[in-house]
């Protein structure tokens, strides 16, 4: 398995200790879309067709709440109104591991990014980057500590916007473990761009990654997320990354080529190679994990 950013989803689930007969029943394989990208899971079992549809119903609730594509998702009502009166739990759990991880990286992760990242974008369809007041303008409209939320409800400002684009994948990698893992299946690796591996593999050995930037990794109850600041470009010269420093409302310098971090949680994982993207060197990004729990770095190659 080569590991990069890619926007899709792959779920492979088996019974490490079922009978050989019980193995060898065929298994579900789906390819279709989720999270907006191609998706494709592969389940083995002999329920793999009921796992299996319940894991799209899981994820096209998820969806329903949390992509910024869905127009009536939870996360577009907020963006839209400025204000969700009783909001999901789930967007609440998200939204709560992302202000954790912004206080920790000293703002690096910011999910207010979007007015920024909507103004690149648009700016790149017509051929040319924003200019310093319109930069400006768009990073008067974040700032985390700007966001009210609680159980009751979630209030933005005026003009604010947010996007769950560093940590929603993820997030989302870990709600389906812990559907599978209610289903009673115990060795399972999960893919949405993010990896979460409950148990090891059905032969006891660990989940072997391959990360594209070279070296190995194996998983076993953790979760691995790789961020590149240039995997994903503005512009097609790929100079500007879509990686935004909420410090200047530019793309990150491209210091690292990719950054690699493993945590107990592929949410977390996801965040903390966000901001760590936007880190000035090694020491920095350590200091970060080392807020966390389990939080390791496994590579992180330097740009050119």
């Amino acid at each position: 398995m080569s590991l990069s950013r890619r926007r899709f989803l792959t779920i492979t689930a088996a019974v490490a200790l079922a009978p050989a007969a019980l193995r060898a029943q065929p298994g579900r394989h789906w390819v279709g879309q989720a999270l907006g990208a191609r998706a494709s899971i592969r389940i083995d079992h002999p329920e793999a067709e009921a796992i299996t549809a319940r894991c799209l119903a899981e994820i096209d609730r998820l969806e329903g709440i949390l992509s910024l594509y869905r127009p009536d998702s939870a996360l577009s009502r907020l963006n839209r109104d400025a204000a969700l009166e009783a909001p999901p739990f789930e967007l609440l759990e998200c939204l709560s591991l992302a202000g954790t991880v912004h206080r920790a990286s000293g703002g690096l992760f910011d999910p207010t990014v979007q007015p920024l990242w909507s103004l690149w974008a648009e700016a790149a369809l017509a051929g040319r980057r924003p200019t310093a007041d319109e930069r400006r303008a768009a990073l008067a409209r974040t700032g985390w500590e700007r966001v009210r939320l609680d159980a009751a409800r979630i209030t933005l400002e005026p003009g604010m916007a947010l996007t769950l684009n560093g940590i929603g994948q993820g997030y989302v990698a870990d709600r389906v473990a812990a559907l599978l893992e209610a289903e009673g299946l115990g060795d399972i690796l999960i893919d949405t761009g993010e990896l979460r591996a409950l148990g090891s593999r059905p032969d006891g050995t660990d989940w072997p990654v391959r990360l594209a930037e070279g070296g190995a990794v194996g998983l076993r109850g953790r979760a691995l997320a790789t961020s590149a600041p240039l995997g994903t470009s503005f512009d097609q010269a790929g100079r500007d990354g879509h990686i935004l420093d909420p410090r200047s409302g530019a793309p990150a310098r491209p210091a690292w080529r990719a950054i690699s971090i493993s945590a107990p949680g592929a949410g977390l994982a996801d965040a903390l190679s966000t901001a760590a993207c936007l880190a000035g060197d090694r020491q920095e990004i350590l200091a970060l994990l080392a807020r966390f729990d389990g939080a390791r770095l496994e590579a992180a190659p330097r740009g050119a």
